[in-house]
């Protein structure tokens, strides 16, 4: 079981405590999934970086602060590209700080491999819920 932070063309920034962040993805899919944890890789990049990826794999040509690629099968597989540029641009747009915008993106990918979806308001709503549930949940685990 191995989650990891990778960079493309940029890097996650170094306020993300990955310990912490860890231990909250394997608490989310332990409470969400029925399906155990092989590898999610996410994935830092660049906006051009991820609408080649959103042009090339799903034909969609607008800008996104993520996409989830789910190998999943009988365990939890995935790839996580993160716009660094997004989640930037969602936090002040939110104002909220890069770091919480950039942890709920995580929590979002993560429950997206859980199962849950995000195409209708009514989806999107319980996604949100759900998102800032385990978001009170990490800052449990911030203080340990």
């Amino acid at each position: 079981m191995t989650i990891s932070f990778c960079a493309e063309d940029l890097k996650f920034p170094s306020t993300l405590k990955r310990i912490q962040c860890k231990a909250l993805i394997q608490h989310i899919i332990a409470s969400e999934s029925k399906k155990p944890l092989d590898y999610i890789n996410f994935i830092a990049c660049s906006d051009e970086f991820l609408l080649t990826i959103n042009k090339n794999y799903l034909q969609h040509d607008y800008y996104t602060d993520i996409i989830t690629f789910d190998y999943s099968e009988t365990a939890i597989a995935s790839d996580i590209y993160i716009s660094m540029e997004r989640v930037k641009e969602n936090a002040k747009g939110l104002n909220v700080s890069g770091l919480q915008e950039l942890q709920r993106i995580i929590i979002h990918g993560v429950l997206h491999l859980c199962g849950y979806e995000d195409a209708t308001d009514e989806q999107r709503a319980v996604m949100t819920k759900k998102e800032n549930q385990y978001l009170s949940v990490l800052s449990i685990y911030a203080t340990e």
